[in-house]
């Protein structure tokens, strides 16, 4: 396995053919990275960076047609219902394997780019060059620098002033090799008075060995724009799941964060907004469902600075058979953020007594004419409910089951159709 240095940096950036800019970028992330220590908050991280395999291309270039995709990567995005889709639900769709973005295709004709972030950078570097690493900086945290160092692959996506788009786009990431990173950097821009829906799948063979996870998401949301960012990821439990998303919205914009978090051995992620604009509006919904050795960390940041914004966070957790499933979130009204509002709501149910779960709320209010309301409700499985359940023929499993699908109802309803089928077969598995 090839170590992680100054020479593997360059070479990879040399087969990229990337500008001198972004080699410079690369070894700064990386200077970096190693003077980070782990985050001093959240589930424990061992990682041994050392056992990463930091990048692997199996394809032979991006393709828009999937005739020209090797047959064992096409399977494996047959087997996971992602081919099929593409025709039916959306305007457009980029798949991930591995490290490279392998499949694009664009079916809308309007005026739109759509592209790997690879390909972003060749073919728009001026546009790019604007965006990328504006919003996430590559030092905030060790898992920014590491992918400022390494990243590969991810969506860039502008869609131009006026411009609404009929279906979705939507990118998938998948991971076969094991102890690979992946280390995505996707960047949407939504121009003023113009709107995207975007869906997001993540999944990985599972394997026996630690497997990293650490992408970057920057939204720009414009002026009277919207967007909404759907993900389920279904991660083995050997994942390292360790994401910083967020999106800057200006006046009157709106952004929707709808983070559906079923698998990994470890995740913290906290998709964020910054409410820059006057009237921008922020939303997250969530649900973490944490199992048997999984530790999930979620939840949202909200950062109101313009007037009159508003943000909602519902964030609904489940753990079970042991599992750890938390919420952690962040919400400031700054000084000027006059008239505005903020609402956090925190619903947990465990499902026996192995399983825990904690929320840990950060709310900040500077100004008297602005307020903020946090709402929290922890339960344990309902033993009538169960009963009077059972007593119409269910089993414990199915029972408990219909309970939890009941609880992530409100999620379901956010998510596209095929999605909320998904989501709907992963929690029954």
């Amino acid at each position: 396995m090839e170590k992680l240095d100054q020479n593997f940096i360059k070479k990879l950036s040399l087969k990229k053919k990337e500008p001198s800019w972004m080699l410079d970028f690369r070894l700064k992330s990386l200077e970096e990275f190693y003077k980070q220590n782990n985050p001093s908050f959240g589930p424990r991280l061992d990682i041994d960076f050392n056992k990463i395999l930091y990048y692997k291309n199996e394809s032979e270039g991006l393709v828009s047609n999937w005739d020209n995709v090797k047959p064992n990567i096409k399977d494996s995005f047959a087997n996971l219902g992602v081919i099929n889709a593409e025709e039916k639900y959306l305007d457009g769709v980029t798949n991930q394997f591995e490290s490279e973005v392998i499949y694009h295709k664009q079916k809308t004709d309007k005026d739109i780019i759509f592209t790997s972030t690879d390909e972003a950078l060749q073919k728009y570097p001026d546009l790019f060059k604007k965006y990328f690493n504006k919003l996430v900086k590559y030092n905030e945290n060790k898992y920014t620098a590491l992918n400022g160092a390494v990243w590969s692959g991810g969506s860039f996506i502008y869609i131009p002033k006026h411009t609404k788009l009929d279906r979705p786009l939507q990118s998938y990431f998948r991971i076969e090799t094991d102890a690979l990173g992946q280390f995505e950097r996707t960047i949407i821009i939504v121009d003023d008075y113009a709107e995207l829906e975007y869906i997001e799948g993540c999944t990985a063979k599972t394997k026996q060995s630690v497997t990293l996870h650490a992408g970057v998401v920057e939204i720009y949301v414009g002026k009277n724009a919207k967007c909404r960012y759907s993900t389920i990821q279904n991660w083995s439990n050997d994942v390292y799941n360790l994401v910083t998303k967020r999106a800057i919205v200006d006046d009157n914009g709106q952004m929707e964060w709808i983070d559906g978090n079923i698998g990994s051995k470890v995740t913290m992620k906290y998709p964020s907004c910054i409410l820059k604009g006057n009237n921008a509006v922020g939303n997250s919904l969530s649900i973490a469902y944490a199992k048997s050795g999984q530790a999930l960390d979620a939840g949202a940041k909200m950062i109101h600075l313009g007037e009159n914004t508003r943000s909602n966070i519902v964030s609904k957790s489940i753990a079970e058979a042991g599992g750890m499933a938390n919420y952690r979130g962040w919400v400031k009204i700054g000084g000027s953020a006059k008239n505005s509002k903020a609402s956090i709501k925190c619903d947990t149910i465990i499902m026996d007594d192995l399983s825990k779960s904690d929320t840990y709320p950060t709310n900040t209010l500077e100004n008297d004419s602005s307020f903020i309301e946090h709402e929290a409700v922890v339960s344990k499985v309902n033993g009538e409910k169960l009963f009077y359940l059972m007593s119409k023929g269910l089993s414990m499993d199915k029972a408990k089951e219909l309970l939890i699908l009941g609880f992530v109802s409100d999620f379901k309803k956010s998510l596209p159709m095929e999605y909320a089928v998904e989501l709907n077969r992963l929690i029954k598995d």
